[in-house]
C-alpha cells in the first residue's frame, strides 16, 4: 500500500517510522524544519522499542494520491493541513487520530464520511525536536469499522501496531477524553507529568476533573465504554474516594506510565510554539455542557489558563494554579 502520513509530530512519526520498518511503502508529511532533517538524518525513534533511526521518504506536501491518509495533525491543525496539499483526497480512505470528538466532523468537508475511520491511539509518544522521537509507552491502535476499512489496510497497520476494531467508537472517545483531561495541568505548569502528579494538591485537580465530566457525561445519556488498560471502572472509583485517597492512587498511576518525562500533547504544542488542542479535550466538556444547559466552571477555567500561557508565553507556579482554582475544588 502507499500510505501517506500527514504530520510530522511525535505520533505521526512514531507510525511513519514503524510502518516503515515492516515494508509499508509510506510518505510522512511535514513542516520544513522536520523534513530537512528527517532527509538529513533520518528519524530517531527512542523509547519501549528500543533506539532506530529509520530512512522514511518525507516531504512537505502530498503530491500523489495514496491508498490510505494517516491524519496526524491536531484537531485545530485539520484544515490547514488539509489545504495545503497538492492532490485531491476525496476518494481516499482518511485515518483520523485526531484526540477530541469533533475531527470527523471537521474532516468531512474533504472528504465523504464514509471514507473517515475513525481512531482512538492509546501509546504514548513525546517530540524532543525535528525528527527526534521518543516512544514512551505501547498501547493499542483502536479503529471503528466503517466499510471503507478494508482487510489489507487493517493488514498493513497491524503489521506495527496491535489493532483493536470496535463497530461504535463513540462510548471510547469520550472516555478517552477524560484520560487526556488532565493533560491540561502539565501545559499550564511547564512540568512533565512525573513533576506534576508527583504534589497530591495538583492530584485533587484532576479528580475534580473527572467529577466534572462524569456529572456531564451522566446528563447527555453518553455511556462510556473501556479501553484498553483503561477501563471506566478506574473513573468510577476514584472519583467515589475521599479526595486525599484518590489524589494519592492517581499520583501513583501518572509518575510510573514512563521511565523518560512525559509531557502530554498540549504542553508539547505549547513548547513548540503552536496553538494547542485544549478546546478539542477539556473544551468538549464545555461544549457537551452547554448543550445540556448547565455549566463546566473547573474546566472553563483551566482552559482559559492554558490560553493564557498561549498568549504570554510564561507558566504558572503551582501555588497559582492552586489559588486559582481555590473555590472550585471546595
Amino acid at each position: 500500500m502507499k500510505i501517506a502520513i500527514i504530520g510530522a509530530g511525535a505520533i505521526g512519526s512514531i507510525m511513519a517510522g514503524y510502518l516503515t520498518l515492516q515494508g509499508q511503502k509510506v510518505i510522512l508529511i511535514g513542516r520544513k524544519e522536520s523534513v530537512e532533517a528527517i532527509k538529513e538524518k533520518g528519524l530517531s525513534i527512542s523509547g519501549v522499542r528500543g533506539e532506530l533511526n529509520v530512512k522514511v521518504d518525507v516531504c512537505q506536501k502530498l503530491e500523489e494520491e495514496p491508498d490510505l491518509v494517516i491524519l496526524a495533525v491536531k484537531t485545530q491543525d485539520i484544515e490547514p493541513a488539509m489545504k495545503a496539499q497538492n492532490v485531491e483526497l476525496k476518494g481516499v480512505p482518511f485515518l483520523a487520530i485526531q484526540n477530541g470528538i469533533r475531527a470527523k466532523g471537521l474532516l468531512k468537508k474533504y472528504t465523504k464520511a464514509e471514507n473517515i475511520i475513525s481512531s482512538i491511539v492509546m501509546f504514548g509518544a513525546t517530540k524532543l525536536g525535528p525528527g527526534k522521537i521518543v516512544h514512551n509507552f505501547e498501547g493499542s491502535l483502536i479503529l471503528e469499522s466503517p466499510a471503507v476499512l478494508s482487510q489489507e489496510i487493517a493488514s498493513a497497520l497491524r503489521s506495527a501496531f496491535e489493532l483493536l476494531v470496535v463497530d461504535d467508537i463513540t462510548g471510547m472517545k469520550w472516555l478517552k477524553v477524560f484520560v487526556n483531561a488532565n493533560n491540561c495541568i502539565p501545559a499550564i505548569l511547564g512540568q512533565s507529568m512525573q513533576e506534576c502528579f508527583s504534589d497530591l494538591d495538583v492530584c485533587r485537580i484532576s479528580i475534580a476533573i473527572w467529577k466534572e465530566g462524569l456529572d456531564i457525561v451522566n446528563k447527555a445519556g453518553i455511556k462510556l465504554v473501556s479501553l484498553p488498560d483503561f477501563e471506566v471502572e478506574r473513573i468510577n472509583k476514584l472519583t467515589s474516594l475521599a479526595a486525599w485517597e484518590a489524589a494519592n492512587i492517581f499520583s501513583g498511576i501518572m509518575t510510573n506510565l514512563s521511565k523518560e518525562p512525559l509531557y502530554g500533547s498540549i504542553l508539547q504544542s505549547i513548547k513548540n510554539g503552536k496553538s494547542s488542542e485544549i478546546d478539542y479535550i477539556n473544551g468538549e466538556f464545555i461544549e457537551l455542557a452547554k448543550a445540556c444547559g448547565i455549566e463546566a466552571p473547573l474546566n472553563r477555567k483551566l482552559v482559559e489558563m492554558v490560553h493564557l500561557v498561549e498568549k504570554n508565553k510564561s507558566f504558572f507556579e503551582t501555588s497559582k494554579l492552586l489559588g486559582e482554582l481555590k473555590e472550585l475544588l471546595n
